[in-house]
């Protein structure tokens, strides 16, 4: 594909990116006209061996980190969760918008930002803190293995959320959910005495609508393109900066719909 169709096929996702990183269509738009601008001068910018969308988000990066945001028109943002968002520090909200929304790798994110892979789960931490800050949840931890339990309360606790409990079993989540509703679930899918993280969830949604995010070592068993898959999915074993990554998202883009959620299939 040529490059220049390339770049005009990306040019919604860009346009998306830097609107929400500068809360305002106008704004971010600007950008990416200025982008456009300083690559049609310097078109080898793309030649890439990481390829073009990278190199395009990279030169968007350079035009974006040159004025450093100084035109964000704050007045202009439409929702609550981009009022969180634009509240946390440039470099660390770039970090997590692009693996949050845009969906790339902790690595290209890294060469998008042009800094080692260290400093990227860094950003991701402290954005991740950031908005915690901005809209702390109660979190309910599903998982039968202590050890990893452990890990995902000392990581949601560094965010600066509240674990409210640890689950074992199905009948734990909900006893532990009905007790304290949760504002965010972390469930794996097998839990110990052979019950089923999948049944817990739907259990839980069919009283109440919280965002799920689904840890598991069987990513299988959701991703069939069969029945309705999880918006949110980490693989084991996990980085702790996907993690907080992905707890972020799932608040971020949380909404206060009245529709009922869809269960998941087990």
């Amino acid at each position: 594909m040529l490059t220049s169709q390339t770049v005009t096929q990306d040019l919604p996702r860009l346009r998306r990116y830097a609107r929400a990183l500068s809360g305002s269509q106008a704004s971010g738009d600007a950008y990416v006209i200025a982008t456009l601008e300083a690559l049609a001068e310097d078109p080898g910018a793309l030649d890439s061996e990481d390829g073009t969308t990278i190199a395009l988000y990279r030169a968007f990066t350079k035009v974006w980190n040159s004025v450093n945001g100084k035109t964000i028109r704050k007045i202009e943002v439409a929702t609550v969760s981009d009022e969180h968002i634009i509240r946390i520090a440039p470099l660390p909200r770039q970090a997590f918008l692009l693996i949050a929304l845009e969906d790339f790798s902790e690595d290209d994110a890294a060469k998008i930002l042009d800094i080692d892979g260290a400093e990227i789960s860094r950003l991701i931490d402290e954005s991740g803190r950031e908005l915690a800050e901005e809209i702390a949840a109660d979190v309910l931890i599903i998982e039968d293995e202590p050890l990893i339990a452990m890990d995902l309360e000392a990581l949601v606790t560094n965010l600066g959320h509240a674990v409210t409990g640890i689950a074992r079993t199905r009948r734990e989540a909900v006893d532990l959910a009905t007790a304290q509703r949760p504002g965010l679930i972390l469930a794996d899918i097998r839990l110990a005495d052979m019950s089923s993280g999948l049944d817990a969830v739907n259990d839980l949604l069919q009283q109440f609508e919280v965002p799920v995010i689904f840890i598991t070592a069987y990513p299988e068993q959701l991703l069939t393109g069969e029945r309705p898959e999880p918006a949110f999915l980490i693989t084991k074993p996990f980085r702790p900066a996907t993690v907080s990554a992905v707890i972020s998202q799932a608040l971020f883009f949380q909404r206060n719909a009245r529709i009922k959620p869809p269960t998941v299939d087990a």
